[in-house]
């Protein structure tokens, strides 16, 4: 349970670039993620564990699904915060393998570019 916990949390970083685009949206609470709690939002991206195994998998319709409701609901500054966490960062997890999911469900909203710390969301040839 543990491992798919933090699993489910680097799969929210992937979630990020979904959204880095929006324009950020007020905070009802403290943090980057106002009274949101990450790991609630790292339990709806579940479906994407297969993706984040294989950076050459195509997600599931699920996962893809996943992406784009919690991209729609929270603020760039919540996912990138949750990216660059002490939690998602020992998770043993590649984050560089979690900043793809956006490009390769083809979500047309990613910001191609984004910086989010030291991870670059890629392009369509990249």
């Amino acid at each position: 349970m543990r491992s798919l916990f933090l699993l489910a949390l680097v799969l929210l970083a992937g979630a990020a670039a979904v959204v880095l685009a929006a324009p950020p949206r007020g905070a009802a609470g403290g943090g980057e993620c106002g009274g949101t709690r990450p790991d609630h939002l790292a339990l709806k991206l579940a479906p994407c564990a297969s993706a984040v195994v294989d950076p050459a998998s195509a997600p599931s319709a699920s996962c893809c699904a996943a992406v784009r409701d919690v991209g729609r609901r929270h603020s760039p500054d919540c996912l990138c915060a949750l990216l660059l966490s002490d939690t998602v960062r020992h998770s043993g997890v590649s984050l560089d393998a979690v900043i793809t999911i956006p490009k390769r469900c083809n979500l047309a909203t990613r910001p191609i570019g984004y910086k989010c710390g030291e991870y670059t969301l890629p392009g369509l040839h990249e």
